[in-house]
């Protein structure tokens, strides 16, 4: 390890044992992937930081990733922090055995592809975004008075490529599905007309990154650029940054049931320990920090599949996808750093200097300290360039500290934070499962790339448009492999 971790854990808990409730309200800062300290980034205005609206804004998001449209699902979010009902297998609950199997690091093959969360005040898919003059405004009805000013129709009808390669995602994808009317563009802007026309505004955090985030690990990178043809015969580019948008769209509005882990917190100002700072409030403390370890351990580690983190009191991380993890131990009695298990775990009958002593677990017989660095993927800006790989993702890096409870066989039971923003919202669809519209059966026949669509397709394709506001899932899976 290098020394300056070493150094960096100390500090920390030095600093800890200073002043424990400070620290358990830092924001705790961001690294990008080579450790450089990154300057905050967020979607959020400074007032819904400063007034904490975000965390509202947040709930209302995770409901709606719990209830899709056209769901029947109703029921709030239960408090819920049991690691197997999120997991696709919990192999490992012992830190030895985690160890032992090499998992104290572990990183996927490839990191989920970044995207842009394709914010609704632009017009989400609608947007132009690589037209130099498309306003890009804050305010909603500007840009969308310059695409009423400059239809798509008239762009495709000149002929002019240079113009129809800059038509937004959306504009090209009705183009290919043969829908003169533009449907799912319309449907991109009716979005923002609804929150426009009530509320004078369309707010900068309203984006699909819900529909991102999974779609980054669910369905493969788009790697190249793909020439289609409309069914009037008109060549049309769709670039990597096309094909993701187009895929976040389909896991925003038609994604598969949900795998979560934590509880529903939407109090700003929840109940905390006056010594600690420690959240006292059940559903705002979740995640435990060993449903959190138990979940990276064996999701990220032992499965080798990403899921999605969102901490609902840290305004920088929401709906991101996890792509590595290490972690290192360190002893809560002593509050230093040490390079083995046994150094690190103290009898809980000996943890004298335990500053959350009366929340532990009557089971707890053990405490064993951790620092982990967790690694995550960000949105980037879409863009023309014709090929993507890995080397374009956006990855931050984090560090959280805590401490894990080991019952008498040194289980995994319980534990504590070390700091109030932690991950708390983890969820994931489940392995193998596909983001569809309901009219992808209607889809019959094969679809060469060099030809137009089969007629089913568009016809299947319009349906989709109008009444889910989502592209054909066989359309986009058919993208993607013509991206490979």
């Amino acid at each position: 390890m290098p020394h300056n971790d070493e150094q960096k854990i100390n500090d920390y808990l030095a600093a800890f044992q200073q002043d424990p409730k400070a620290v358990m309200n830092r924001q705790p800062p961001k690294t990008d992937a080579t450790g450089k300290t990154v300057a905050s980034s967020t979607l959020f205005s400074q007032s819904a930081i400063d007034n904490k609206d975000y965390i509202a804004a947040r709930d209302t998001q995770r409901m709606h990733i719990l209830r899709p449209a056209g769901s029947d699902f109703s029921a709030a979010i239960a408090s819920n922090d049991k690691p197997e009902n999120l997991v696709d297998a919990l192999k490992h609950n012992k830190l030895d055995a985690m160890e032992a199997a090499g998992l104290m690091q572990s990183k996927l093959t490839e990191s989920p592809w970044s995207d842009d969360y394709w914010a609704i005040y632009k017009g989400i898919l609608g947007a132009r975004y690589a037209d130099t003059k498309f306003p890009a405004a804050t305010d909603w009805k500007k840009n969308v008075d310059y695409i009423k000013g400059k239809p798509s129709a008239g762009i495709l009808a000149s002929n002019d490529a240079a113009r129809i390669n800059e038509l937004s995602p959306s504009e090209k994808y009705d183009a290919l599905i043969g829908d003169s009317s533009g449907s799912l563009t319309q449907r991109m802007w009716a979005e923002g007309k609804d929150y426009f026309d009530s509320n004078g505004t369309v707010e900068t955090w309203m984006g699909i990154c819900h529909g991102w985030a999974p779609a980054a690990y669910m369905l493969a990178r788009p790697k190249k650029t793909v020439i289609l043809k409309t069914p009037n015969n008109v060549s049309l580019t769709f670039y990597p940054s096309d094909i993701k948008g187009l895929a976040s769209l389909l896991w925003a509005n038609c994604a598969s049931s949900t795998r979560f882990i934590g509880g529903r917190c939407n109090d700003k100002k929840p109940t905390s320990d006056p010594v600690t700072g420690r959240l006292t409030s059940s559903q705002c403390f979740d995640t435990n920090p060993a449903a959190w370890h138990l979940a990276i351990v064996n999701q990220i580690g032992a499965s080798s599949r990403s899921m999605v983190l969102d901490v609902t009191f840290d305004y920088e991380v929401w709906n991101q996808p996890v792509y590595k993890y290490s972690y290192r131990y360190f002893n809560p009695q002593l509050m230093v750093f040490k390079p083995t298990l046994a150094d690190a775990t103290v009898d809980k009958a000996a943890f004298t200097k335990d500053k959350f002593t009366k929340f532990r677990s009557a089971q707890a017989k053990f405490v064993v300290g951790i620092y982990m660095t967790v690694s995550y993927v960000v949105e980037t800006t879409p863009n023309h360039n014709s090929t993507d790989s890995p080397s374009n993702d956006l990855i931050r890096q984090v560090d959280y500290y805590y401490d894990l409870e080991l019952d008498a066989n040194k289980k995994i039971i319980g534990g504590e934070w070390y700091t109030n923003k932690h991950p708390d919202f983890l969820w994931t669809p489940a392995k193998g499962l596909r983001a569809k519209t309901q009219y992808e059966s209607q889809a019959t026949g094969a679809w060469q790339q060099l030809q137009p669509l089969p007629q089913t397709w568009q016809v299947a394709a319009k349906s989709a448009a109008r009444n889910q506001s989502a592209p054909l899932a066989t359309i986009i899976e058919q993208m993607i492999k013509f991206a490979q």
